[in-house]
Order: C-alpha cells, then sequence, then structure tokens
C-alpha cells in the first residue's frame, strides 16, 4: 500500500531538515569533502571520456590526477608568487592612490576638498581602512598557524577525496538509483537530469569563462604595462560567472588605476578601457553561447540572493552548497509549475495527466549515462 502523498512530504521535510543542521553543524569539517566532491563532479566528463578511449576507470583517474598536480605545481611556481607579491603591493599603495584621487579632486573642486570637506575625510578613511584591513586579511592567512593548518588539511584531503569519489562515482550514482523509492524513481531520474544539465553548463561553462577572462584581462593588462594587472585579471576573472559584473568591477579597479599611473597619456587609459570592452564583446558574443549555451536557469539576480543567504547562515560552506542549490530549486520550481499548469487548480476543468516519463535506460547502459542523459 502507497504512503499517502502528506505522510511522504512529511518525511522528506524532516530529512532536509537534518540535512540543514548538519551542514550548520559540521560546517568547517565538511568543507573538504564537499569540495572533494565538486572536484571529482566537474572532473567525472573527462574521465569518462578518457575511458571512451579505451583507458580503464582507474588509469583514467590517474592521468587526471596527474595533470591537475602538474598545472598546480606550475601555477605555484609562476603565478602565485606574483598574484600574492602584487595583492599586497596593490594594499600598500591604496592610501598613495586614494590621496593621488584626492589631489586631483582638490585641483578641480576645491570647494568639495578643504580641510573639513566629509569627501576628503571618507576618501582618507578608506584608504587607511583597505591598508589596514588589507595588511591584517594577509597576515592572518600567512601567519595564523590554525589558518595554515587548515590549508595543509585542504591540500591534502581534498585531493584524496576526490580520488576516491572520481574511481567510484559510475558505483556510487547506480547504488543511489537502486534506493530511490521506486514509486518516484522515473521522476526523480528526470528530475536529476534536468539539475546536471544546469550545473553543468553553468558550473564547468562559466568556470571556463572565467578562467579564459581571467587569464586574457591579467595579460593583456601586463602587455599595456598597467600595475597590479595580474591582480585585476584574477578578480575580473572570479567574478565573470556574474554577468557584466565581472567587466564593471575590473573595468572600475583597472581604469582607476591607469589614470592614476597614466594620468595625461589617454592613449593608454583608452587602450585599458579598450580591453574591458572587447572582453564584453568576447564573452558575450563567443564564450559564452559556446561553452555556456543558453539559458540555464540561473538569473543572476537568483544567483547572488541564493549565495548571500547561503554564506551567511553556513559562512564559506553555504557559498560552496549555493550554486548547486540554487540550480536544484530553480528545477524544481520549473517542474512544480509545469504541474500546476497541468491541474485543475491552474485549468478550472478535469486535471490534464501528464505526459509519460521516459523508461529508465536498459542495463546495458551505465547508471551515470541514465542520470546525465548522455
Amino acid at each position: 500500500m502507497a504512503l499517502p502523498i502528506q505522510q511522504q512530504a512529511r518525511i522528506w521535510a524532516v530529512i532536509a531538515a537534518v540535512a540543514f543542521v548538519l551542514l550548520w553543524l559540521l560546517g568547517d569539517v565538511i568543507l573538504p569533502f564537499l569540495l572533494g566532491g565538486a572536484l571529482a563532479y566537474l572532473l567525472d566528463p573527462l574521465a569518462d571520456r578518457l575511458e571512451r578511449l579505451g583507458l580503464s576507470r582507474t588509469w583514467a583517474v590517474a592521468v587526471i590526477a596527474l595533470g591537475v598536480v602538474l598545472g598546480f605545481v606550475a601555477a605555484v611556481l609562476l603565478l602565485i608568487p606574483t598574484l600574492i607579491r602584487q595583492t599586497s603591493q596593490l594594499v600598500q599603495t591604496a592610501p598613495e592612490l586614494f590621496t593621488g584621487l584626492r589631489d586631483w579632486l582638490a585641483a578641480r573642486f576645491p570647494e568639495l576638498m578643504d580641510d573639513s570637506s566629509t569627501i576628503r575625510g571618507q576618501l582618507d578613511a578608506i584608504g587607511a581602512g583597505v591598508q589596514a584591513r588589507g595588511g591584517e586579511i594577509l597576515e592572518g592567512l600567512l601567519s595564523s598557524a590554525m589558518g595554515l593548518l587548515n590549508l595543509l588539511m585542504l591540500f591534502v584531503v581534498v585531493p584524496v577525496v576526490a580520488v576516491y569519489l572520481l574511481v567510484d562515482w559510475d558505483r556510487m550514482v547506480a547504488r543511489i538509483d537502486e534506493l530511490l523509492p521506486r514509486e518516484h524513481a522515473p521522476t526523480i531520474r528526470q528530475l536529476a537530469r534536468e539539475v546536471d544539465r544546469t550545473l553543468a553548463s553553468f558550473v564547468r561553462g562559466q568556470g571556463l569563462v572565467c578562467l579564459i577572462l581571467g587569464t586574457y584581462y591579467a595579460v593583456a593588462l601586463a602587455l599595456v604595462g598597467l600595475n597590479f594587472g595580474l591582480v585585476v585579471g584574477a578578480v575580473a576573472g572570479l567574478v565573470t560567472f556574474i554577468p557584466y559584473v565581472g567587466a564593471l568591477v575590473g573595468g572600475v579597479l583597472a581604469i582607476g588605476l591607469a589614470l592614476f599611473q597614466f594620468w595625461g597619456d589617454w592613449v593608454w587609459i583608452g587602450a585599458v578601457a579598450g580591453i574591458f570592452v572587447a572582453g564584453q564583446m568576447i564573452e558575450g558574443n563567443v564564450l559564452t553561447p559556446r561553452l555556456v549555451g543558453g539559458s540555464v536557469g540561473l538569473h543572476p539576480v537568483w544567483l547572488l540572493f541564493a549565495l548571500a543567504v547561503f554564506g551567511t547562515l553556513f559562512g564559506f560552506v553555504g557559498m560552496l552548497v549555493a550554486v548547486p542549490f540554487a540550480a536544484s530549486l530553480g528545477v524544481f520550481a520549473r517542474f512544480a509549475v509545469a504541474r500546476y499548469q497541468q491541474s485543475a487548480l491552474y485549468s478550472g476543468g478535469p486535471t490534464a495527466m501528464p505526459p509519460p516519463v521516459a523508461p529508465p535506460a536498459p542495463p546495458a547502459t551505465p547508471p551515470e549515462r541514465a542520470w546525465r542523459g548522455n
């Protein structure tokens, strides 16, 4: 005898509440495991392709792990020291930058910049605050014993978790498929495929867009000779997952630095502005259509809301969970709206029968393909 829908809803609500409580209580403890699981999810399609080329799952994971290690070592040797040095220099130079801005405003708008002016006081306070807070953050990251210990734990635990999950990914998906409630298994598989499509399009595609644009901005700004170009490129690339925000934040920061560095030389200032205009055109016309595809159902405002709420409630761990949660909730909301439009509540007549759900893939197809739909 099937359980009443109300009782099923109560059971799943309790399970969801327990999951949220565990996320709240464990917090930083589960951070390496969440990062390892996210890394395994991102790399699983690559492992599948290597398997199709003839490698065993173990050898495919070994090849991926070797490539990741080599890329990480190259980044540590070539990029990270320069990025840290430029960030530290930018923090130390912040008061000078704001002093220059204050002097420029004083020369052109003297009535706004007298000794008692609020604007002058705010610029001085912002410059000193950036230097003080930035120094505190850098010092805390570099000198805190607990921070170093946590960092070492991340470097050790995350790769181990990712490798084990990547090796066993297909078996885990098959086991989860076996545990699905039989009555709702076809619907859950359909929703899981939609969630996976949304996450794959957004996380993997947008991650590549961020990496490509961040590299482009850093290299282009370095070629025009802008100080701290690597930091500006990294910041612009990091926030590119929100449309227009990466170009806006990076552009304002880069043009501000260019005005301070190249004042009077409008060709180089225009070149810095042109870099971000070209980057925005490349992103909108080439990268996003090819790597992310069409709309994946993650509106920037909804994504920002999820990041803000989960970041406030659960800290950094919550920000990691926010994107998959937002994608999943969007899929569930569209599913609920579709069912509502098929119901008598919407039409005012007899309930429309939903279209039949495709049967599960035959046993010869790996269970993961049934979930991913590829």
